[in-house]
């Protein structure tokens, strides 16, 4: 299982919003609002790490509200 994790900043008033479209999204295991320059962390979980990059590029960075994305991929050692 390969684990990514996304920190978020949205738009201002969107917050309720984009966290309800996360948490429908396929993979995301955990939405959580957070203080600090980026307003939510998810953490998505998928078999193969092209599935998760793909849910965030095709499917988080288009929900209304998103404004940027940065993306922190978990590495085994």
């Amino acid at each position: 299982m390969e684990s990514v994790y996304v920190l978020i900043e949205t738009d201002s008033g969107e917050l309720e919003k984009v966290v309800a479209e996360l948490r429908k999204k396929q993979g995301v295991r955990e939405v959580s609002a957070i203080t600090g320059p980026f307003d939510v962390i998810v953490k998505i979980e998928t078999e193969h790490i092209t599935e998760a990059l793909q849910t965030i590029v095709h499917d988080i960075r288009k929900i209304k509200g998103v404004k940027s994305t940065e993306t922190l991929v978990c590495i085994k050692l």
